[in-house]
Order: C-alpha cells, then structure tokens, then sequence
C-alpha cells in the first residue's frame, strides 16, 4: 500500500486484504464470511460458467475532508441487484445482507479508501453467481456472493475531459427483452467487440444504436448517455438499456438546479442539435463528450469547441462529487457516513 501513488490510479485493479463472501443453499442465505483469497473454488458444472447465472454491482466509498468515509446510494445498487437475480431467475440478497456485507468489506479494507484530493476511490464489485452444479439449462440451487473491494482513478484515463465517441452498428450490446436492463455480464461480453472497433479507431468507446432500426442511441459502451439542449438534460427511454443510479441521480440533480428533464427515445438525428452531451456511470460519474465519429461514414460531431466540458455538465459533474465526498451538503440522504 506504501507504494499507491493515490492520484495517479488507473480504473483497474489493485489487490486489497479482504473480501467477503455469503452462500445460499437450502433456501437461505448462510454467515457472511470473511476471506483473505483472490480465488474461487468453483464446481466444474456450476452454473454461472455455462449457463450464464451471474450479476454484479459497482459502487463507490469516498473518503471525505473530515476524513469519514461515505457510501454512495448503495440502496439503489441491493434494488438493482435484485432486479439482476430475478431476471435470470437466481436467489436475491436482502438488503440487509447486502448493506452489512458491504460495510464489513469497506472496513476490513479501510487503508485502501485513498485520501480526499487524490481523485480517487474505493470501488466495491458484489459479484452473485451461481455455484450449483447443473447439466441442463436451468437455475441453479446454490448461489454465492462475493464483494471484493480495488482503489481507482477516473474510468477514462482522460478523467473529467472531453472523450471522443465512436458510433458502432454492426454488433449490439443487448436487445429489447433481454437483459439489457439487468447488469449480467454476458451484456458486457457482448460489448467486448464493439470496444475493440472504437478503441482501435482512436475513441474511448463505442455508442451503441437501438439493435432494431439502428435510430436511436441507446448506451455508450459501460455508461449511459445524456444531453442538454435548452436548458433541458435528455436521456435515451429504451428496453434495452441498464438503469444507471448515477444518471438518475444527474435527473434528480438536474431538477434541482431548475433543468427540465426528459426521458425519451432520443433520434440519432437529433446529435447535432445538442449543446453538451456526456456518458456517466458509477466508474466515470461525468465523462463530457467532445467528439462522435460515426465509424461507418466518416462523419465526426464536435462538441467542446474549447476542450472543455460545458458549463451544465460542470455544474452537474462538481455538485455530485461534493455531495459523494462531502463537500456539498446532501438534500437527497443520498449519502451514509460509516462509523469506524
């Protein structure tokens, strides 16, 4: 730990001392366990390696001026995961199990929440799986969750600075009744080629268009996409997008500052009528868009004229991160300040 240089961490991972680990067999969910293993024992038949049956969360701890550490709205990332599990049909984590499997992790691993003013945070990955064996496609009836927690920096290395975007149509992240709406990684799986295509034509990451008219925007790669335009923040309405708690709380923000807020089907069409426009998510909060390639014609859309995010995106961007790390006050009780 001596040898973390806070303020220069990428968004990957670094190995911390503990994780913490809960089982459900027999109907019910046993003690939390606590674990000092990178590892899983897993059977060869499980069912999350072959039939899929695994969600997982992202969430933050934030170490404040007072030194205090905060969490973000984890209430919001238990309602999510259980949305997961029943969309694939596994056993659901109470929200209790949840919040104290959560609060042991942060505190068995609390030298790893980096300092205030470093940019950096904790990032805590629940992972549920299914762990009981199966040949045939069906729901398992053993389930294990696991928390595991790594200090990051920003998601893009760029950090709040505008990021280019490359528009991808020949391959989708998730279709209109699917999981596109619950955070499993077969989602993320399914992304891998269309990062590939954008990284390898200089962007950040992929915008991906509706799966069936390709119309509509509907994710940027890991994060969602939002826009202003008139003093009104817009986000993409679709079946198959994942609901981000940061962009809800950007739409609740939004309100607050006196934006209107629309979500809607937003019309690829529309892009060049915006003012700003930005992908966010747990990882990056902000990331400002500052150009959009299409990847098939050629056309780029420029945003950020000056390389710098707009001033609503900057409002947003720096009234959420006070509030996460305690700068601002909270109007929402968006934040719990753990007691250790």
């Amino acid at each position: 730990m001596q040898d973390l240089k806070w303020s220069e961490l990428p968004f990957g991972y670094v190995r911390t001392p503990y994780n913490v680990r809960c089982t459900w067999k027999n109907g019910k969910w046993g003690e939390i366990e606590i674990s000092d293993s990178e590892f899983i024992n897993i059977h060869i038949a499980a069912t999350c390696l072959h039939y899929g049956q695994e969600a997982f969360e992202g969430l933050k701890a934030y170490r404040g001026k007072d030194g205090k550490i905060r969490l973000f709205r984890w209430d919001e990332n238990s309602k999510r995961l259980q949305n997961s599990a029943d969309g694939i049909m596994m056993a659901k984590v109470d929200d209790k199990l949840f919040h104290d499997m959560l609060v042991k992790v942060i505190e068995l691993n609390k030298d790893f929440v980096p300092p205030y003013g470093t940019g950096a945070s904790l990032y805590l990955r629940p992972l549920l799986i299914g762990t009981g064996p199966k040949v045939g496609v069906q729901p398992a009836d053993e389930y294990t969750i696991i928390i595991f927690s790594t200090p990051v920096g920003p998601y893009f290395k760029e950090g709040f600075n505008p990021v280019k975007i490359g528009v991808v149509r020949d391959s989708d992240r998730a279709a209109p009744l699917g999981t596109g709406t619950i955070k499993v990684g077969g989602n993320y799986a399914a992304s891998l080629k269309g990062v590939d295509k954008a990284h390898k034509a200089g962007c950040g990451s992929p915008m991906y268009l509706d799966c069936c008219e390709k119309k509509y925007i509907d994710e940027i790669g890991a994060a969602n996409f939002f826009a202003i335009k008139e003093n009104t923040y817009i986000t993409p309405k679709s079946s198959s997008i994942l609901p981000s708690i940061t962009n809800k709380s950007l739409e609740e923000l939004a309100k607050h500052i006196g934006l209107k807020v629309e979500r809607r089907p937003v019309a690829f069409d529309e892009l060049e009528t915006f003012e700003e426009v930005g992908a966010c998510g747990t990882a990056a909060v902000i990331s400002p868009i500052g150009e959009i390639k299409d990847l098939d014609t050629g056309k780029v859309y420029n945003f950020c004229p000056d390389g710098k995010a707009g001033p609503i995106s900057t409002k947003l961007y720096e009234t959420l991160v006070g509030i996460q790390y305690g700068d601002i006050k909270d109007p929402f009780g968006w934040v719990e300040i753990l007691n250790f």
